[in-house]
């Protein structure tokens, strides 16, 4: 729990705060960015919460933080439902979309998301273990399927793998990082998991990033740390900044995603992005000349 006496002095005054344990990693700015934004190497409240769905918005951000970072007066943390997550994000043909919360500090606050459909649910990423977390899950179906888009964000997925008996999906080239995992991909080839829901192999930022795809048309591709949404530059990010492995390959695999019809981009960090027809070409695009630009002066990432 986050402590009043080693509160950030970035705080705006008032009953939210975020302490010194803070890591940033950027899930209470994703998850409440009316409330709290990045500076340096920690988070802070800028606004304090107004209203009760701001204050909701606020109690989410709390909840979801993976260190216990965020504070807040007992008057107010005492109503709060530990059954808040997950909440809905999108409403697809192929299934409906939730963010899961409960982000772990294994894979620095990591997002991860629930699909749930007719056909089994699938887990993209793993939250830290919670039963608070489990119990609401199962009372929507459960989990059939479990992705690890790559090695950076496989958390507890063994206490997933366990609860809901699901199959764990991995490339092999980042499979060493959750070496139990029931089915480990193979290439560079996209991969079709039952009806309108695939894989594609993105190596780049590590061997064996994937990301994943629901639909057919309007898609929403979970992209793990591939690529994310720059708000601020209104920009599609590939990081060579946080390339772990190999800038060049993940360029290659950025160009993969042109042909997409992409309706939402979740992340596993950074900001997700709702995109209109024809936004996504543009912005693959750009980021690509962008990244080509760059890589003129040097190929790989350490």
């Amino acid at each position: 729990m986050a402590k009043k006496k080693t509160r950030l002095i970035q705080n705006k005054d008032g009953p939210f705060y975020v302490d010194s344990s803070c890591i940033n990693c950027g899930s209470c700015w994703q998850i409440n960015p009316q409330s709290f934004l990045p500076a340096g190497n920690n988070a802070y409240v800028f606004n304090q919460p107004k209203g009760s769905k701001e204050v909701y918005q606020a109690l989410l951000a709390l909840i979801d933080c993976p260190v216990g970072a965020i504070g807040a007066p007992k008057t107010i943390t005492q109503n709060c439902a530990l059954d808040i997550f997950p909440i809905p994000i999108t409403k697809h043909p192929a299934g409906e979309v939730f963010y899961c919360g409960w982000s772990s500090r294994l894979s620095y606050g990591a997002s991860s998301w629930l699909i749930t459909r007719p056909e089994g649910n699938i887990l993209i990423d793993s939250p830290r273990s919670s039963p608070e977390l489990a119990k609401e899950i199962k009372k929507m179906g459960g989990i059939n399927q479990m992705i690890l888009t790559h090695r950076d964000d496989v958390a507890d997925h063994h206490y997933w793998a366990k609860t809901f008996k699901c199959n764990r999906w991995i490339h092999i080239d980042d499979s060493d990082a959750a070496p139990a995992s029931e089915t480990k991909v193979t290439g560079k080839t996209e991969l079709q998991i039952g009806r309108q829901f695939k894989l594609i192999p993105t190596p780049g930022h590590t061997p064996g990033s994937m990301v994943s795809v629901l639909g057919d048309k309007e898609q929403i591709v979970f992209s793990g740390d591939h690529l994310w949404w720059n708000p601020k530059k209104k920009v599609l990010v590939a990081s060579k900044e946080y390339c772990w492995w190999d800038w060049n390959e993940q360029l290659k695999s950025v160009e993969k995603l042109l042909g997409l019809e992409v309706s939402w981009l979740l992340p596993g960090h950074g900001y997700a992005k709702k995109f209109e027809p024809g936004e996504w070409q543009k912005a693959v695009e750009k980021t690509l000349h962008y990244g080509e630009s760059k890589n003129r002066r040097k190929t790989h990432c350490h």
